[in-house]
């Protein structure tokens, strides 16, 4: 007979059904079932915490609220498989290889780690951790160079991303050039170890768009394509303070508008080079160079002094105040 409440096996007892040695027996077990349901409950609640806290550190990136609202449908969908495959319903295969687009310094690689994190905590990858390569790390200089490249970055992406930047530079060289062995050694991998990894292919739109035709497998395996716009100069400008603030320095007002004018996103920008978040982190590491070289001077600075980024820090004029 089963006894779900302390209460049916004192009543067992007194019944004479069992023997007080019986009953010691059934509520030590009873009360270890229930210390199980409890502490299955702590782990579940603590996973929801610790995801919960990797979509904070998700949306407070500046920009990309379409990226942002894509991730948590990624993150909705996949829990919501695991829930039926729980119930014993029909579950949608899980291939999470994706494709993102966009210029460089749009929050690719940060995305993927962010990703990364979220799928740990879900059970979907074991270790969460990232692998960023680019064609360099693949190709090899002669045959069966490449395929043994490749695999060596496989071992260290499994249970984790295997992240691919300017992955269209792969299918560049011809024929007989050995990124189209690296395509084809990567697309086996995929079907042969498509538990133990995700892959991710990242580059600028047009590119990755061509690069997808190049081989027939491609397209199908990589069933989420993300785009990463452009960031605007106003959201350029949040990145600024924000990587001023993690650092202890602060923009002046006049400063701000001096780094306005710096800032030309690519629809106004004729320099190719243009990189977005990485852009304004160049010119910020810059700014608290030129800072330290206008403060080197003075006998004593006052810890004002210390933190302010000035419009001459950024423009590099020799005097403040004078731009």
């Amino acid at each position: 007979m089963t006894y779900q409440w302390p209460d049916d096996i004192i009543t067992a007892v007194e019944s004479g059904q069992i023997s007080p040695l019986d009953a010691f027996k059934k509520l030590r077990e009873l009360d270890s079932t229930a210390f199980a349901s409890d502490y299955a409950k702590d782990i579940q609640f603590n996973v929801e915490q610790r995801i919960e806290n990797i979509l904070r550190e998700l949306d407070s990136l500046i920009g990309l609220s379409e990226v942002k609202k894509l991730v948590r449908e990624i993150y909705a969908f996949i829990e919501i498989q695991k829930r039926r495959e729980k119930e014993r319903l029909n579950t949608e295969p899980m291939v999470l290889h994706m494709i993102f687009k966009g210029n460089p310094g749009t929050g690719k690689t940060t995305v993927a780690r962010i990703m990364g994190k979220v799928f740990r905590e879900m059970g979907v990858l074991s270790r969460g951790h990232l692998i960023e390569v680019e064609r360099a790390d693949l190709v090899g200089e002669y045959i069966g160079h490449t395929a043994q490249k490749m695999r060596d970055q496989l071992k260290k992406a499994y249970g984790g991303i295997l992240f691919i930047d300017e992955a269209y530079s792969l299918a560049r060289g011809g024929e007989k050039d050995f990124g189209k062995e690296a395509i084809d050694c990567m697309v086996k991998s995929m079907e042969d170890h498509k538990n133990e990894f995700i892959l991710i292919l990242a580059g600028y739109q047009k590119e990755m768009e061509i690069f997808l035709q190049t081989n027939p497998g491609l397209h199908s395996r990589f069933p989420i394509h993300i785009n990463f716009p452009d960031y605007n100069k106003q959201e350029l400008l949040q990145i600024a303070e924000q990587l001023c603030v993690k650092r202890q320095y602060q923009l002046t007002s006049q400063a701000k508008f001096a780094l306005l004018h710096l800032l030309n996103p690519p629809e106004t920008n004729s320099d190719d080079k243009f990189g977005n978040a990485r852009t304004v982190r160049n010119i910020i590491e810059k700014a608290i160079r030129r800072q330290a070289v206008r403060l080197i001077s003075k006998p004593s600075t006052t810890r004002e002094e210390l933190m302010v980024i000035e419009p001459c820090d950024l423009m590099g004029v020799g005097i403040c105040g004078n731009v």
